[in-house]
């Protein structure tokens, strides 16, 4: 009887592995999952940080000077920091709903006091002078002090405006 057991010992060792694999794969894939502990660290927000703008009010005001408001305020807003307008305050031309901008002044003229040239108003009103019929201005032809005087174009933009036209020569009409 040894000899058979020895002749198929080889055999034997191999299907007893098979069945200890066997055993193995089917108790690993019949035990309960164990439940997966995610560790979650609060990672912060990306927090806009608020931008400010200052103004500067005189005038008629009670209480003249320079403040700092939220970026987006309006008059009515500047002119409830710096206090009610005085008694002889002309409001009439007062628009309190108007956004105010940064390093911008705002005054406040008293009745019968005529209003400063260098209110933000006045200041990018375009004289007639340069205008062409259609209420346009050329741009190959206008100076520093004329698109200095557009809404939205300050002195910089200006001088880039006539540095780039130097430079690359006239601006040509738009294929668009």
């Amino acid at each position: 009887m040894d000899d058979s057991f020895a002749r198929y010992r080889p055999y034997l060792a191999m299907m007893l592995l098979f069945i200890i694999a066997l055993a193995g794969t089917i108790f690993l894939l019949r035990r309960p999952e164990q439940p997966v502990i995610a560790i979650t660290t609060a990672t912060p927000r990306a927090t806009a940080t608020p931008v400010s703008i200052i103004v500067d009010v005189r005038g008629a005001i009670a209480k003249p000077g320079v403040y700092t408001l939220p970026a987006g305020s309006r008059v009515q807003d500047v002119l409830a920091l710096a206090g009610a307008v005085t008694g002889n305050a002309e409001t009439r031309a007062l628009n309190l709903a108007r956004k105010v901008n940064d390093g911008e002044q705002l005054y406040i003229p008293t009745i019968g006091e005529a209003t400063p040239t260098s209110a933000p108003a006045a200041s990018k009103t375009t004289p007639s002078t340069i205008r062409s019929p259609a209420g346009k201005i050329n741009i190959n032809t206008a100076t520093i002090a004329e698109l200095d005087m557009l809404p939205g174009i300050g002195p910089a933009i200006a001088q880039r405006i006539i540095e780039y036209r130097a430079q690359h020569g006239a601006f040509q009409k738009s294929k668009i």
